[in-house]
């Protein structure tokens, strides 16, 4: 009979024993990470690509660059300023309501200069959408776990 601490080896299956990577307790897996950095590296990318191959003027290109990048900045803000006054750490008011405006008036930003642009078509309409969103939520995450992994790391 084995004990709990005790490994007990089959001679056959020697060949198939893996390593288990240790995770601190709180700390996101490899897996999310790394699903968490492949939808932001896909959402920003399609849509960098859209840009590229779109037949619009380049002020317009530029307007949809911005919006972009804006709604990553907002949306990372918010999500540190939330988690920041959820664990305590001092965040003021403004900079809370800042960030919550920053974040809608991204998003608004896109959903009107979506709806209004007459030289897109729908289906590239939803495209931008798409991956706008996918690229938002996808910051928010990656940001999420970088701040589980660094706390988790801490607490050590």
């Amino acid at each position: 009979m084995s004990g709990d601490n005790e490994i007990v080896f089959d001679k056959g299956k020697e060949k198939d024993i893996k390593l288990k990577v240790e995770r601190k307790e709180g700390e996101p897996t490899g897996a999310f990470k790394g699903a968490s950095w492949g939808a932001l590296l896909v959402g920003v990318t399609a849509y960098l690509i859209g840009l590229y191959n779109a037949t619009m003027q380049l002020n317009e290109k530029g307007y949809y660059f911005a919006v972009l990048i804006f709604g990553l900045y907002s949306a990372v803000s918010l999500q540190k300023a939330v988690r920041d006054k959820d664990e305590g750490i001092p965040v003021t008011n403004i900079y809370y309501g800042i960030s919550w405006f920053a974040l809608i008036v991204s998003i608004s930003l896109m959903a009107i200069g979506l709806y209004n642009a007459g030289s897109i078509v729908l289906s590239e309409k939803g495209f931008y959408g798409m991956a706008f969103v996918l690229s938002l939520f996808a910051a928010i995450t990656v940001q999420k776990n970088i701040r589980d992994t660094q706390r988790a790391r801490e607490r050590d």
